[in-house]
């Protein structure tokens, strides 16, 4: 009986995994069934954690901008701050307004006295115009 060859799917397929588990250690890395689990392990929290780091940075910029709401005394709270923004139909999201707290908090409490009164496209287009650049994290 004559010796039969098996196929290059099987090993094409392994050899994917095992470019992806390159960075494994110990049996992760080089046998099969672990490497297979590990890798599949890997990608699902992979995915899992893309959304938990949009959650993390949101939680992370209203803690920055209720910090910096209560020590310029501006407004009681940071519920407050953001429904008089959405109510006078304000473009500033949440990541710029906290990269406006850390670098200026002056700004903020002018962001506020604007909504209070009826000047804050005018502000806008003030802080615009001294060209002011923000960095935001990762970026």
């Amino acid at each position: 009986m004559t010796r039969i060859k098996r196929g290059y799917i099987a090993r094409r397929r392994r050899t994917k995994m095992r470019l992806s588990a390159s960075n494994f250690r110990g049996a992760h890395r080089r046998l099969t069934r672990p490497m297979n689990q590990q890798t599949t392990r890997a990608l699902g929290s992979a995915h899992r954690d893309r959304s938990r780091k949009k959650r993390d940075f949101r939680r992370l910029w209203i803690t920055r901008i209720n910090a910096v709401i209560r020590e310029i005394k501006v407004f009681y709270s940071y519920s407050v701050f953001i429904h008089n923004l959405y109510k006078k139909h304000s473009l500033l999201n949440r990541k710029i307004l906290a990269q406006i707290a850390i670098s200026n908090r002056n700004c903020v409490s002018m962001i506020s006295n604007s909504i209070n009164s009826n000047e804050l496209i005018t502000f806008l287009r003030f802080f615009l115009q001294q060209g002011m650049k923000m960095t935001f994290p990762g970026e």
